[in-house]
């Protein structure tokens, strides 16, 4: 009964760490949400507020009397995150594909080189980055943004870990002696095993591209190129007053399609992260 107890009484205080853990996550994005329907006075007299008030319509108008375009942002930010996603999941996997199944001299070698360049920040490599695409004309243009995504290290580390013990070899041999050629048998059999890892790692991909402001920041210039973290980074008031309802009003606009994309993958997320644990 004592062992019984202690049991119990040890789940209780777990379970209330877990509810305050997710309070905690929760309660910036709530604040966020309510300070879009606030107005800049009532933020700046009380910062934090669990109340909502009546000015939602008013910030927007705000909003989108700033050069605000929510639409605009919205459909740039969808076509890169979008576009980004398809290359680094498809051409990700079918590297790991190559790393895992293909037997080659300077295998080890080659997937040692792609473990190394996920030491490598990003950062370090903009300014080049950014000359060669100025050099090449590719300034302005979403491809400058969507076709690096083909070089995503982690990702193809995910998947081969993924494939080594999902991918059974003797059906690749069988698709093979059946006459299946390399590109058919990777498109119709081994994609479809590979459904959940590309399920995981492609929310994962476009939330991170959907946030991405640095590269988008220094490769597009153009007003009407702008994504969603663009335009909310840029909104200001002017030199009197600065209008903070309006700010988070962008804000929610900008978090509330990746809240729509956890809500209906959610599922996918907690099997991915499972998956990595397990399989990794």
């Amino acid at each position: 009964m004592t062992n019984k107890k202690a049991s119990k009484g040890f789940m209780t205080f777990v379970y209330i760490i877990c509810a305050i853990l997710t309070i905690l996550s929760i309660m910036p994005f709530l604040i966020m949400i309510i300070n879009a329907t606030r107005s800049t006075t009532e933020i700046q007299q009380h910062a934090i507020s669990l109340i909502p008030s009546t000015h939602l319509l008013n910030n927007f108008k705000i909003l989108t009397g700033k050069s605000f375009n929510p639409l605009r942002g919205f459909l740039n930010s969808m076509i890169i995150s979008t576009g980004s996603t398809a290359c680094a999941v498809y051409f990700s996997t079918l590297t790991a594909y190559a790393v895992v199944v293909y037997t080659w001299k300077l295998r080890q070698p080659f997937f040692t080189f792609i473990m190394a360049i996920m030491m490598i920040p990003a950062q370090v490599m903009s300014i080049g980055f950014y000359q060669f695409m100025y050099q090449i004309h590719m300034t302005n243009n979403f491809l400058a943004l969507i076709l690096p995504s083909i070089a995503a290290p982690t990702m193809v580390f995910f998947m081969r870990q993924f494939m080594l013990s999902a991918l059974p070899l003797d059906i690749v041999a069988s698709a093979r002696i059946d006459g299946s050629g390399e590109f058919h048998t990777f498109n119709h059999i081994v994609l479809p095993i590979m459904k959940p890892a590309i399920a995981t790692q492609a929310i994962f991909s476009f939330v991170s591209s959907w946030n991405n402001l640095f590269l988008p920041l220094i490769l597009l210039t153009r007003q009407e190129k702008y994504t969603m973290p663009i335009m909310v980074s840029l909104l200001k008031g002017d030199i009197y007053k600065t209008e903070y309802g309006s700010i988070y009003m962008g804000l929610t606009l900008t978090v509330l399609p990746l809240f729509i994309v956890y809500f209906l993958l959610s599922k996918y997320i907690i099997a991915g992260v499972a998956l990595g644990g397990v399989k990794g």
